[in-house]
């Protein structure tokens, strides 16, 4: 395969492990917004008491929910969320890598190709 194929087929590999990770931050950016909306109703709930009535939303319909319940259900919500934030760390992670490799591999290929440029011409050139 000669050269300027090879850098061809990097550079397409390349745009699209930057799309990819284009994705994994939206949905870490996603993650952070849920992970602080529920914590932010967690702490309102730590200031009701058992007085206090908790509905929930379903669908057009306000149904009334026990606290302990909701409270249940906003923990698990969270515990969720970090799982998910873990996971997606660990994606972009690989994906950095991926990516770091991926450059250095053009690199490569870019000094290939001007050094083979140098030898057919003698005159060194810049890209």
């Amino acid at each position: 395969m000669s050269l300027s194929v090879k850098l061809q087929t990097a550079s397409g590999d390349f745009q699209k492990i930057q799309g990819d990770l284009t994705k994994v931050v939206e949905a870490r950016q996603k993650l952070d917004a849920q992970l602080s909306e529920n914590e932010l109703v967690k702490k309102e709930f730590a200031k009701l008491t058992t007085e206090n009535t908790v509905y929930k939303q379903i669908g057009p319909v306000l149904v009334k929910q026990d606290l302990t319940e909701a409270k249940s259900n906003v923990d698990t919500r969270l515990e969720f969320i970090r799982g998910e934030i873990k996971r997606v760390e660990t994606q972009l992670k690989e994906i950095e890598a991926k990516q770091e490799k991926k450059k250095q591999e053009l690199v490569d290929i870019q000094t290939a190709i001007q050094q083979q440029n140098t030898q057919q011409t003698g005159v060194p050139t810049t890209t």
